[in-house]
């Protein structure tokens, strides 16, 4: 309420009232992909006749693994971030690259393809892409940046603490290639998260702090 509408006495005037909290989901709750899915189809369609649903946070949260049983449960293909980054000090490039090639051609009734980055031998190799019906998964850091908002049904900030981030990206198949660059990637994930404010604009929190692999 504004001071036009009377506000209480104990609210400033001019002051907008505080957001409604956002649901939290646990992942390591076996109803949580139903609960997304839910939400998800619940919002409309921003990217043409396409729900998109994505998957944000840092590095360790979790996000491929969990956008791999949303996508299950949704019934539609995935896209990662990890596919758009163009090199190790990639992660502000990748979010044009995301909208040009993946949401605009949703926008427009088209299925998303985009360059193919082959990190081994560091530069683009061809194309990629994927057949999309009414719905899609996109999960990585730069899936919800301010640019593609627009084109997201659902908002889903993957959360985790930073010790147990530390602990998953340790046990990451590809540890050893990532660890030179964990620092680099690190200080891109911060500024993008200034920039961009990802985990304020989520609409939904999902708390995936269990361990990956809990001791029996």
């Amino acid at each position: 309420m504004n001071s036009r509408c009377g506000s209480p006495p104990d609210e400033p005037a001019g002051r907008a009232p505080a957001a409604p909290p956002v649901p939290v989901l646990r992942a390591d709750d076996p109803g949580w992909t139903a609960r997304a899915a839910a939400l998800a189809l619940r919002a409309p369609a921003r990217a043409g006749r396409c729900r998109v649903v994505a998957l944000e946070g840092r590095s360790g949260a979790g996000k491929t693994s969990l956008a791999g049983e949303l996508a299950a449960a949704l019934s539609c293909p995935v896209v990662h971030m990890d596919d758009l980054y163009p090199g190790w000090d990639g992660l502000a490039a990748s979010v044009p690259l995301a909208r040009d090639h993946v949401l605009e051609p949703l926008r427009r009734g088209a299925d998303p393809r985009w360059p193919r980055y082959d990190w081994e031998r560091e530069g683009y190799d061809g194309w990629a892409g994927v057949r999309v019906a009414d719905r899609l998964v996109i999960e990585g850091c730069g899936a919800g940046a301010a640019d593609l908002r627009p084109y997201l049904s659902l908002l889903l900030w993957v959360e985790a603490p930073r010790a147990e981030r530390g602990r998953r990206l340790a046990r990451r198949w590809d540890a050893d290639l990532y660890a030179p660059h964990r620092a680099r990637w690190a200080r891109q994930e911060e500024s993008y998260a200034a920039a961009h404010a990802p985990r304020a604009h989520a609409d939904a929190v999902l708390d995936n702090t269990a361990p990956a692999d809990p001791a029996p």
